[in-house]
C-alpha cells in the first residue's frame, strides 16, 4: 500500500469511530447502564488525532492492533483517562507503560511513556501520568498507545473517548521523505 491509502483507510477507520454512538458488543465494551450522554474518558494527550485505530483480534492471541495510537509529539504531557489507582508504572519490553484501574473491571494502559507516577498512586482524570517517549511508533511519528481491558479482554477504547478530529486528506506528495 502506498501512504495515500494508508491515509485513506485511516480516516475511513477514524470517521466510523468518531461517529459511532454505541460500542460493537463483538469488539467493544458497553458502557453500562446508566452510562454518561458525553464518552467518560479524555484524551490522553491534547492531540485527537488517531494515527492508527482499534483493529480487533481474530481470537485471543491472534494479530491486531489492541488499541489506538493518537499522534503527539516527545515529551508531551500524557495524562489519566479518568480516575482510578496506577497498578504499573515502569518498563515493558524497554518501553515505559502506566496502567489505571479505574473500576468495575476496566483498566486504561498507556505505551511509551516516561511515567511521573508509580504503583499504588491515586490518579483523577486529566492527571499528569508521564511524557510521551520513544517506543510504540517510529520516533518520525511518535505516537501514545491508548489501550483499554474490561474483565481482563482487550477492547476498542474508541467509545469511551469524545469524538477525534475530523482527518485531513492530503495526497501522497504531502508526506515527508
Amino acid at each position: 500500500m502506498d501512504r495515500l491509502t494508508i491515509s485513506v483507510a485511516t480516516a475511513v477507520a477514524v470517521l466510523v469511530a468518531a461517529h459511532t454512538t454505541a460500542p460493537s458488543a463483538a469488539t467493544s465494551a458497553p458502557l453500562g447502564a446508566g452510562a454518561r450522554d458525553v464518552a467518560p474518558w479524555v484524551w490522553p494527550t491534547d492531540s485527537r488525532v488517531v494515527e492508527r485505530p482499534w483493529e480487533a483480534p481474530d481470537s485471543d492471541y491472534g494479530a491486531g492492533h489492541r488499541g489506538i495510537d493518537v499522534g503527539a509529539a516527545l515529551g508531551t504531557p500524557a495524562v489519566a483517562v479518568d480516575d482510578g489507582v496506577v497498578t504499573f508504572a515502569g518498563s515493558v519490553a524497554g518501553r515505559g507503560v502506566v496502567t489505571i484501574d479505574h473500576g468495575s473491571g476496566l483498566v486504561s494502559t498507556l505505551d511509551s511513556v516516561e511515567p511521573s507516577v508509580t504503583k499504588g498512586d491515586t490518579v483523577s482524570q486529566g492527571d499528569a501520568v508521564g511524557a510521551v517517549a520513544v517506543g510504540h511508533c517510529p520516533a518520525v511519528a511518535p505516537c501514545l498507545h491508548l489501550g483499554a481491558r474490561l474483565d481482563d479482554r482487550y477492547v476498542d477504547p474508541t467509545p469511551y473517548l469524545p469524538a477525534a478530529e475530523w482527518p485531513v486528506l492530503l495526497p501522497a506528495s504531502a508526506w515527508p521523505g
